[in-house]
């Protein structure tokens, strides 16, 4: 037995108790199913003593399947969005032990010797997997491999439990690998899975925390000034649906801060993503996800917004409070406010709805969804370079940010959250594109934003502070603590942003006189 080919194989992680549902989950409409099989995967991973294969994204194992040894190498092993495209080369072996001389593939038998460069291989971790799965068969002839994967990984002495579901492209297009995900998955939350097995053993090796109830900050975008506008368009998707997906699931397993206002950025960056990259992309299309970003965003935004009334408003004042004032009754209220408001989140977020959009949103990602045949132009606006592109989308985002600045000893406050908002969408974009330019060019614009932000950022928290008055005060013997400690609170910090205020136009000069990277 041998093959090589490239693999399309989407990887989520779920809950034990979520997996178990999905085996009995009904076939998608259209969809015949062979007969599921269970098997015991034992998996070991090799690589140098210097992790020369890892570094590479090269992924080297052999694998007992009954007696059977089978011996696979994966290059290109990234995941992005739980999506894995690797080139997998596979045969049988003798026994437990890398045999090189079995590879047919010549660029696969290249890139493996040139990356050992003569070292020895050895074991460096492993997997023990029992492996439910099944092939589905759509309509049209598109094959899926369906997966359920329980089991443990295992390195340095360390194990860590890892449950996946894992739909492989067999033969077919990869939207109807995303219409079967999403169909067989429905209501079950996920995320996807961060990285490969191999990969996740090796981090456990390190130290490293990979589990789902760690908040995660956006991944940077590494783009080429040679990179066409769809393919940039395609990489900054990604950023942004790892960050949703990973922090929807965190949100919804712990009760992380982090977690709340991780999920926001990525729905945020995600809009702004849809505006930076629109003169490119079907109108049509962005439509729905754009609207469900925006009611998502708005649902995680109400807890969000109570965590930072809590912890960023009103708890740094414990220790300037007179001693008349205390703080207890105030924290004890938005504590049973957040209680509830949390309880509604995360129904929501369990929802199938929200497990739609995410994988309506990778389905859009990886199978193109910006495609607008009729439009002629399309084609050469996607292949143009992001260069281009990039320049125009921060110039026009800049003019929104100068419109407000031009006036700014004159905004009214809704002007000044407007601005606010605008030099956030313009950060986004700094950060979506700032790989394409020389680091020297674009640190010291960044770094002066960063001042006039931090402005805007403390008259968002004043006005937070303001929303205090608007809070149902519980009747009886509290009521009139808590409404001490508001009007403590909300004076404070209006006094606070007055002083504040007073640098806003030095930090605009001095941003808008640092040089236009883009320009």
């Amino acid at each position: 037995m041998s093959k090589s080919l490239q693999e399309i194989e989407l990887k989520l992680e779920v809950a034990p108790e979520a997996q178990e549902l999905l085996k009995k989950a009904a076939l998608p409409n259209g969809f015949a199913s062979s007969r599921a099989t269970t098997k015991t995967l034992q998996s070991i991973y090799f690589d140098t003593p210097e992790q020369s294969l890892r570094k590479a994204k090269i992924s080297l194992r052999i694998r007992k399947v009954g007696r059977s040894w089978i011996q696979t190498a994966k290059v290109g092993t990234g995941v992005q969005g739980g999506l894995s495209t690797a080139i997998e080369d596979e045969h049988r072996v003798a026994g437990r032990a890398i045999d090189l001389g079995v590879i047919e593939d010549p660029q696969v038998l290249s890139t493996l010797v040139q990356t050992i460069d003569g070292q020895t291989l050895e074991e460096a971790c492993e997997t023990v997997m029992r492996r439910t799965a099944r092939t589905i068969t759509a309509a049209d002839g598109s094959q899926i491999e369906v997966a359920f994967d329980t089991g443990d990984v295992k390195a340095a002495g360390q194990a860590q439990a890892l449950t996946e579901v894992e739909f492989e492209l067999k033969s077919g297009s990869a939207g109807t690998l995303f219409y079967a995900a999403k169909s067989f998955v429905g209501a079950a939350p996920f995320r996807f899975s961060p990285c490969n097995k191999s990969e996740r053993a090796f981090k456990l090796a390190d130290g490293e925390d990979v589990s789902a109830s760690k908040p995660a900050l956006a991944v940077a975008v590494d783009l080429l000034g040679t990179e066409t506008v769809e393919h940039a368009f395609r990489n900054v998707l990604r950023s942004c649906l790892e960050q949703i997906a990973h922090n929807r699931f965190v949100v919804l397993h712990s009760d992380h801060p982090e977690g709340p206002h991780q999920l926001r950025i990525g729905l945020r960056r995600l809009r702004s993503a849809f505006r930076l990259f629109k003169p490119a992309l079907n109108p049509h299309t962005l439509t729905s996800l754009d609207d469900t970003a925006r009611a998502i965003a708005a649902r995680v935004g109400d807890l969000r917004d109570l965590d930072a009334l809590a912890q960023d408003i009103v708890a740094p004042l414990e220790s300037c409070m007179p001693d008349a004032i205390s703080i207890a009754p105030l924290q004890d209220h938005l504590n049973k406010m957040k209680t509830e408001v949390r309880r509604n989140v995360l129904s929501y977020l369990a929802s199938q709805d929200v497990n739609d959009f995410i994988l309506d949103l990778a389905a859009y990602t990886e199978a193109r969804g910006w495609l607008q045949p009729e439009r002629i132009d399309q084609t050469a606006q996607l292949a143009g370079a992001i260069r281009s592109l990039s320049d125009d989308s921060l110039q026009k985002q800049w003019k929104k940010v100068a419109r407000y600045g031009r006036r700014i000893d004159e905004l009214t406050i809704p002007e000044r959250h407007e601005m606010r908002k605008a030099l956030k969408k313009m950060r986004y974009g700094v950060e979506f594109f700032a790989s394409l330019y020389p680091k020297s060019d674009v640190k010291p614009f960044l770094k002066r934003m960063k001042k006039l932000q931090n402005i805007f950022g403390y008259l968002n928290d004043v006005a937070m502070a303001e929303r205090l008055l608007e809070l149902p005060v519980p009747k009886g013997a509290a009521a009139h603590a808590i409404s001490q400690t508001i009007g403590f609170t909300v004076g404070w910090h209006e006094s606070q942003s007055r002083a504040m205020w007073g640098h806003a136009k030095e930090y605009w000069l001095d941003t808008k006189a640092a040089p236009k990277f883009w320009s």
